[in-house]
Protein backbone atom coordinates (compact mmCIF):
# COMPACT_ATOMS: atom_id res chain seq x y z
CA UNK A 1 0.00 0.00 0.00
CA UNK A 2 1.53 3.20 -1.14
CA UNK A 3 0.73 5.90 1.81
CA UNK A 4 2.35 8.88 0.35
CA UNK A 5 1.33 9.19 -3.31
CA UNK A 6 0.13 11.82 -5.29
CA UNK A 7 0.70 15.60 -5.23
CA UNK A 8 1.89 17.10 -1.65
CA UNK A 9 2.07 21.21 -1.73
CA UNK A 10 4.97 22.41 -0.62
CA UNK A 11 3.12 25.33 1.06
CA UNK A 12 4.44 29.20 1.03
CA UNK A 13 3.91 31.07 4.14
CA UNK A 14 2.73 34.58 2.89
CA UNK A 15 3.48 37.52 4.86
CA UNK A 16 2.20 40.75 5.39
CA UNK A 17 3.33 44.29 4.85
CA UNK A 18 4.49 44.16 8.07
CA UNK A 19 6.23 40.57 7.18
CA UNK A 20 4.19 38.76 9.69
CA UNK A 21 2.28 35.38 8.38
CA UNK A 22 -0.54 36.37 6.21
CA UNK A 23 -3.11 33.54 7.84
CA UNK A 24 -6.28 34.78 5.72
CA UNK A 25 -4.03 34.81 2.41
CA UNK A 26 -2.67 31.13 3.94
CA UNK A 27 -6.16 29.89 4.13
CA UNK A 28 -7.29 30.68 0.80
CA UNK A 29 -4.11 29.09 -0.59
CA UNK A 30 -5.16 25.93 1.52
CA UNK A 31 -8.39 26.01 0.42
CA UNK A 32 -7.45 26.25 -3.48
CA UNK A 33 -5.53 23.01 -3.12
CA UNK A 34 -7.95 21.53 -1.45
CA UNK A 35 -10.60 22.21 -4.26
CA UNK A 36 -7.68 21.31 -6.99
CA UNK A 37 -7.67 17.76 -5.25
CA UNK A 38 -3.91 17.68 -3.91
CA UNK A 39 -3.31 14.42 -2.08
CA UNK A 40 -1.80 16.75 0.92
CA UNK A 41 0.14 19.82 1.75
CA UNK A 42 3.27 20.23 3.33
CA UNK A 43 3.75 23.61 5.46
CA UNK A 44 7.13 24.70 6.84
CA UNK A 45 9.33 23.27 4.99
CA UNK A 46 12.24 25.03 2.51
CA UNK A 47 9.52 26.58 0.36
CA UNK A 48 7.66 27.54 3.46
CA UNK A 49 10.83 29.44 4.48
CA UNK A 50 11.32 27.34 7.27
CA UNK A 51 14.82 28.83 8.47
CA UNK A 52 13.56 32.28 9.22
CA UNK A 53 10.23 30.66 10.87
CA UNK A 54 10.52 31.36 14.36
CA UNK A 55 9.55 28.33 16.64
CA UNK A 56 6.54 29.12 18.01
CA UNK A 57 5.61 30.42 13.74
CA UNK A 58 6.07 27.02 12.56
CA UNK A 59 3.19 25.65 15.31
CA UNK A 60 1.10 28.29 14.60
CA UNK A 61 1.11 27.74 10.93
CA UNK A 62 1.00 23.71 11.21
CA UNK A 63 -1.92 23.80 13.94
CA UNK A 64 -3.60 26.35 11.08
CA UNK A 65 -3.09 24.02 8.25
CA UNK A 66 -4.66 21.15 10.41
CA UNK A 67 -8.04 22.91 11.24
CA UNK A 68 -8.43 24.07 7.41
CA UNK A 69 -7.89 20.61 6.47
CA UNK A 70 -9.64 18.60 9.46
CA UNK A 71 -13.41 18.04 7.53
CA UNK A 72 -11.39 17.19 4.44
CA UNK A 73 -8.97 13.81 3.15
CA UNK A 74 -6.24 15.87 2.70
CA UNK A 75 -3.01 14.65 4.57
CA UNK A 76 -0.52 16.63 6.09
CA UNK A 77 3.18 16.60 6.59
CA UNK A 78 4.55 18.99 8.85
CA UNK A 79 7.95 20.32 7.73
CA UNK A 80 10.33 19.94 11.61
CA UNK A 81 13.74 19.49 10.68
CA UNK A 82 17.00 21.76 10.87
CA UNK A 83 20.98 20.98 11.24
CA UNK A 84 20.03 20.99 15.25
CA UNK A 85 19.12 17.78 16.59
CA UNK A 86 17.41 18.40 19.70
CA UNK A 87 15.34 21.10 17.91
CA UNK A 88 14.07 18.88 15.25
CA UNK A 89 13.07 16.46 17.77
CA UNK A 90 11.32 19.10 19.98
CA UNK A 91 9.33 20.45 16.56
CA UNK A 92 8.98 17.31 15.41
CA UNK A 93 7.59 15.18 18.91
CA UNK A 94 5.44 18.63 19.02
CA UNK A 95 3.43 18.03 15.64
CA UNK A 96 3.21 14.32 15.96
CA UNK A 97 1.48 14.83 19.27
CA UNK A 98 -0.85 16.91 17.69
CA UNK A 99 -1.36 14.11 15.27
CA UNK A 100 0.08 15.20 12.14
CA UNK A 101 0.14 12.05 9.69
CA UNK A 102 4.10 12.48 8.99
CA UNK A 103 7.16 15.09 9.78
CA UNK A 104 9.45 15.99 7.32
CA UNK A 105 13.20 16.10 8.20
CA UNK A 106 15.56 17.66 6.26
CA UNK A 107 19.14 16.63 6.03
CA UNK A 108 21.28 18.74 8.56
CA UNK A 109 22.81 22.12 6.32
CA UNK A 110 25.68 23.47 7.47
CA UNK A 111 27.20 20.82 9.98
CA UNK A 112 28.02 18.37 6.86
CA UNK A 113 27.90 15.50 9.58
CA UNK A 114 29.44 12.20 8.31
CA UNK A 115 26.89 9.12 6.99
CA UNK A 116 27.02 8.03 10.40
CA UNK A 117 26.14 11.40 12.28
CA UNK A 118 23.16 10.91 9.04
CA UNK A 119 21.65 8.46 10.55
CA UNK A 120 21.64 8.51 14.27
CA UNK A 121 20.59 11.96 13.40
CA UNK A 122 17.16 10.58 11.83
CA UNK A 123 17.11 7.90 14.20
CA UNK A 124 17.09 9.99 17.07
CA UNK A 125 14.53 11.85 15.84
CA UNK A 126 12.09 8.48 14.75
CA UNK A 127 12.86 7.34 18.05
CA UNK A 128 10.83 10.38 19.69
CA UNK A 129 7.53 10.38 17.35
CA UNK A 130 4.55 8.27 16.49
CA UNK A 131 4.03 9.53 13.47
CA UNK A 132 5.97 8.74 10.36
CA UNK A 133 9.24 10.00 9.23
CA UNK A 134 10.10 11.51 5.89
CA UNK A 135 13.46 12.10 4.96
CA UNK A 136 14.57 15.19 3.36
CA UNK A 137 17.13 14.44 1.00
CA UNK A 138 18.82 18.05 -0.76
CA UNK A 139 22.17 18.02 -1.31
CA UNK A 140 22.08 21.14 -3.49
CA UNK A 141 21.02 22.69 -0.25
CA UNK A 142 22.40 21.15 2.79
CA UNK A 143 25.94 20.22 1.23
CA UNK A 144 25.52 16.36 2.49
CA UNK A 145 23.49 14.02 0.54
CA UNK A 146 22.12 10.61 1.92
CA UNK A 147 23.49 7.43 0.64
CA UNK A 148 21.57 4.69 -0.69
CA UNK A 149 23.46 2.40 1.93
CA UNK A 150 21.91 4.67 4.52
CA UNK A 151 18.63 5.26 2.99
CA UNK A 152 18.57 1.41 3.35
CA UNK A 153 19.59 1.33 6.57
CA UNK A 154 17.41 3.88 8.00
CA UNK A 155 14.50 2.51 5.72
CA UNK A 156 14.53 -0.76 8.30
CA UNK A 157 13.00 1.79 11.41
CA UNK A 158 9.23 1.42 11.75
CA UNK A 159 8.48 5.24 11.56
CA UNK A 160 10.46 5.54 8.40
CA UNK A 161 8.66 5.36 5.83
CA UNK A 162 9.25 7.63 2.77
CA UNK A 163 11.78 9.64 1.40
CA UNK A 164 11.51 12.87 -0.07
CA UNK A 165 14.55 12.99 -2.98
CA UNK A 166 15.28 16.26 -4.48
CA UNK A 167 18.54 15.45 -5.69
CA UNK A 168 17.19 15.17 -9.50
CA UNK A 169 19.45 12.41 -9.94
CA UNK A 170 17.66 9.46 -11.94
CA UNK A 171 19.91 6.82 -11.56
CA UNK A 172 19.58 7.43 -7.55
CA UNK A 173 16.11 6.98 -7.72
CA UNK A 174 16.48 4.05 -9.86
CA UNK A 175 19.29 2.64 -8.06
CA UNK A 176 17.50 3.05 -4.59
CA UNK A 177 13.95 1.45 -5.92
CA UNK A 178 15.57 -1.80 -7.51
CA UNK A 179 17.34 -2.05 -3.62
CA UNK A 180 14.37 -1.06 -1.68
CA UNK A 181 12.30 -3.96 -3.89
CA UNK A 182 15.26 -6.77 -3.54
CA UNK A 183 15.52 -5.84 0.77
CA UNK A 184 11.64 -6.19 0.79
CA UNK A 185 11.61 -2.49 2.39
CA UNK A 186 8.70 -0.36 1.80
CA UNK A 187 9.92 2.98 1.83
CA UNK A 188 8.19 5.08 -0.45
CA UNK A 189 10.07 7.54 -2.92
CA UNK A 190 8.56 10.86 -2.83
CA UNK A 191 9.86 13.67 -6.00
CA UNK A 192 11.62 16.50 -4.44
CA UNK A 193 12.23 18.21 -8.01
CA UNK A 194 9.06 19.37 -10.21
CA UNK A 195 11.38 18.96 -13.50
CA UNK A 196 11.96 15.36 -13.12
CA UNK A 197 9.12 14.51 -11.07
CA UNK A 198 6.80 12.97 -14.09
CA UNK A 199 10.65 11.00 -14.99
CA UNK A 200 11.19 9.75 -11.35
CA UNK A 201 8.05 7.97 -11.66
CA UNK A 202 9.34 6.01 -14.39
CA UNK A 203 12.46 5.21 -11.73
CA UNK A 204 10.41 4.40 -8.59
CA UNK A 205 8.88 7.61 -7.65
CA UNK A 206 5.34 7.40 -5.74
CA UNK A 207 4.49 11.09 -6.19
CA UNK A 208 6.16 14.53 -5.54
CA UNK A 209 6.15 17.18 -3.35
CA UNK A 210 5.80 20.22 -5.20
CA UNK A 211 6.58 23.96 -5.45
CA UNK A 212 4.88 24.49 -8.49
CA UNK A 213 1.10 22.57 -7.31
CA UNK A 214 1.31 26.17 -4.99
CA UNK A 215 0.28 27.98 -8.29
CA UNK A 216 -1.04 25.12 -10.89
CA UNK A 217 -2.22 22.71 -8.71
CA UNK A 218 -4.93 20.63 -10.62
CA UNK A 219 -2.62 20.60 -13.33
CA UNK A 220 0.03 18.89 -11.22
CA UNK A 221 -3.10 16.49 -9.97
CA UNK A 222 -3.78 15.23 -13.66
CA UNK A 223 -0.24 15.24 -14.57
CA UNK A 224 0.27 12.41 -11.84
CA UNK A 225 -2.96 11.26 -12.74
CA UNK A 226 -2.08 10.52 -16.50
CA UNK A 227 1.12 8.81 -15.81
CA UNK A 228 -0.23 6.64 -13.09
CA UNK A 229 -3.00 5.76 -15.30
CA UNK A 230 -0.28 5.14 -18.47
CA UNK A 231 -2.18 7.82 -20.28
CA UNK A 232 2.04 8.48 -21.81
CA UNK A 233 0.47 11.26 -24.28
CA UNK A 234 -1.35 13.00 -21.80
CA UNK A 235 1.21 12.97 -19.12
CA UNK A 236 4.09 14.30 -21.51
CA UNK A 237 1.96 16.80 -23.19
CA UNK A 238 1.62 18.34 -19.48
CA UNK A 239 4.98 17.94 -18.55
CA UNK A 240 6.05 19.71 -21.84
CA UNK A 241 3.89 22.32 -20.96
CA UNK A 242 5.08 23.19 -17.70
CA UNK A 243 8.75 22.13 -18.28
CA UNK A 244 9.67 25.73 -18.76
CA UNK A 245 7.63 26.98 -15.29
CA UNK A 246 9.47 24.06 -13.41
CA UNK A 247 12.88 25.61 -14.45
CA UNK A 248 12.03 29.37 -13.99
CA UNK A 249 9.99 28.75 -10.42
CA UNK A 250 14.26 28.06 -9.55
CA UNK A 251 15.53 30.82 -11.44
CA UNK A 252 16.48 32.17 -8.43
CA UNK A 253 16.75 30.59 -4.69
CA UNK A 254 12.70 28.50 -3.85
CA UNK A 255 10.60 30.11 -3.02
CA UNK A 256 11.83 34.14 -4.51
CA UNK A 257 9.95 32.68 -7.57
CA UNK A 258 6.75 31.05 -6.63
CA UNK A 259 6.51 33.79 -4.19
CA UNK A 260 6.21 36.17 -7.27
CA UNK A 261 4.06 33.87 -9.30
CA UNK A 262 1.58 33.50 -6.57
CA UNK A 263 1.74 37.32 -6.22
CA UNK A 264 1.10 37.74 -10.03
CA UNK A 265 -1.64 35.25 -9.95
CA UNK A 266 -3.43 37.14 -6.56
CA UNK A 267 -2.70 34.91 -3.55
CA UNK A 268 -0.65 36.63 -1.53
CA UNK A 269 2.11 39.85 -1.61
CA UNK A 270 5.38 39.30 -3.21
CA UNK A 271 6.96 39.60 0.48
CA UNK A 272 10.05 36.97 0.59
CA UNK A 273 12.27 37.06 4.31
CA UNK A 274 15.39 38.33 4.68
CA UNK A 275 18.13 37.29 3.75
CA UNK A 276 15.88 36.24 0.48
CA UNK A 277 15.26 39.27 -1.66
CA UNK A 278 13.25 40.24 -5.10
CA UNK A 279 14.00 38.87 -8.40
CA UNK A 280 16.70 40.49 -10.19
CA UNK A 281 14.60 42.28 -12.67
CA UNK A 282 16.34 40.51 -15.60
CA UNK A 283 14.98 37.45 -13.99
CA UNK A 284 11.64 38.71 -13.00
CA UNK A 285 11.19 39.61 -16.60
CA UNK A 286 11.90 36.11 -17.92
CA UNK A 287 9.55 34.39 -15.33
CA UNK A 288 6.67 36.88 -16.17
CA UNK A 289 7.41 36.66 -19.70
CA UNK A 290 6.80 32.19 -18.65
CA UNK A 291 3.83 32.67 -16.79
CA UNK A 292 2.20 34.67 -19.32
CA UNK A 293 3.19 31.86 -22.10
CA UNK A 294 2.20 28.69 -19.57
CA UNK A 295 -0.67 29.86 -17.87
CA UNK A 296 -2.69 31.55 -21.02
Amino acid sequence: MQKYHGIWTALITPFNENQQVDYEALRKIIRHQVKAGVTGLVPCGTTGESPTLSLEEKKKIISFTQEELKSTDVGIIAGTGSNSTLESIELSKWASDQGVQAVLVVTPYYNKPSQSGLIQHFEAIANAVDCDVILYNVPCRTAVSLSIESIIHLAKHPNINAIKEASADMALIEHLAINLKEKNLNLQILSGDDATFYPSMKAGSTGVISVTSNLVPQKMVELYSAAQSNKRNQAEEIHNQLTPLFNDLFIESNPTPIKTAMANAGWCLNNVRLPLAPLEPSNLERLNQTLSEVLQ
